[in-house]
């Protein structure tokens, strides 16, 4: 049916699917009622099964499509041209996807192979007329535009957290399809797969995450943050001072240029506050912000404001759940 939305689903490392793709589907499930036009999934990959099962517990629809190409190479890249074939053949207008860093890949080899517009890390999608109205924050979170689309097609990328993912009361079916032909794009080997430890759940997921700033003053201050973090059963992320210090990986940075994240819990020691770095965790339910300095601008959002030293605060926080466990 012409005018149909598509959600592209990602497969995680797990093989099921990506939580950010579930909250695309929530997204585009709102907006298609709205507007009045169906919904519809897919999820490619060399074993699409899973991933297609879950994204149907939040769309009615979600083709399934086995491509083997996508297990030694970039997936981007060997997807791309069957998929903007079968968007084409069945008229869709407009896609979602995740703003994660394969998400990103194909949205952009999208564009090139169909001639549509792509609007960037949405935090919410809503629309107006007879297209999808995309609000984006700029400028380190300082300002929100909101745009649409000159024609009638275009591709949104939406940042993870952007909205809770909401399942269907009952979940809908998945098709096994095969895309139309398509001439290839050059395929993109993967050499090496690093895995890196860390938290049981990538930190875009954690419900408990404790944070350091330039306070912790470097890499063995980290150490208290890993500490804490550990009795809570949390995960660990960092300021890109921290991370641009060599204290600790990229792969913890929350903010403007980092993960954008929405725990229940958000534990921040020793973190001024700026904006870069409020863009990033500014949705979490509860935040409590160590600091020496009263006057750090966290203090304005946090919802508890500790003013002391993380190292004398953070070891009492460790002790005192140590001593209620028993």
């Amino acid at each position: 049916m012409a005018g149909e939305l598509l959600v592209i689903g990602e497969i995680q490392s797990g093989g099921g699917l990506a939580r950010v793709s579930a909250e695309v589907a929530t997204i585009a499930r709102r907006i298609g009622e709205r507007a009045g036009r169906p919904v519809e999934g897919i999820v490619i990959g060399a074993d699409p099964g899973r991933a297609a099962s879950e994204l149907v517990g939040y769309l009615p629809f979600s083709h399934a499509v086995s491509e083997p190409e996508a297990a030694d190479h970039a997936a981007a890249a060997a997807v791309a041209p069957g998929l903007a074939a079968l968007i084409a053949q069945r008229g869709l207008s407009h896609v979602l996807v995740g703003a994660s860093p394969d998400g990103r890949d194909l949205a952009g080899m999208l564009s090139a192979l169909l001639g549509w517009g792509v609007l960037v890390n949405a935090i919410d999608v809503g629309w107006e007329g007879g297209g999808p109205t995309v609000e984006m924050s700029v400028f380190g979170g300082r300002l929100l535009t909101s745009s649409t689309f000159a024609g009638e097609h275009g591709i949104v990328t939406v940042r993870p957290n952007a909205v809770v993912a909401e399942p269907l009361a009952e979940a809908g079916r998945v098709v096994e399809t095969v895309l139309p032909a398509a001439a290839a794009l050059p395929a993109v080997n993967v050499v090496q797969r690093v895995a890196e430890a860390g938290a049981a759940a990538p930190i875009e997921e954690a419900r408990i995450i404790v944070a350091g700033g330039r306070g912790v003053a470097g890499p063995v201050g980290f150490g208290i943050v890993q500490e804490l973090a550990d009795e809570l059963k949390g995960a660990v992320g960092a300021t890109r001072a921290a991370v641009d210090a060599g204290w600790i990986p990229y792969a913890h940075q929350i903010g403007q240029t980092g993960k954008i994240v929405k725990p229940a819990l958000y534990l921040a020691l020793g973190i001024s506050g700026a904006i870069q770095h409020k863009v990033g965790m500014q949705t979490a339910e509860t935040i409590v912000a160590v600091n020496r300095d009263a006057d750090a601008p966290i203090g304005e959002y946090a919802d508890l404001f500790v003013v002391g030293d993380l190292f004398a605060v953070a070891p009492a926080i460790v002790a005192e759940l140590r001593a209620r466990r028993g």
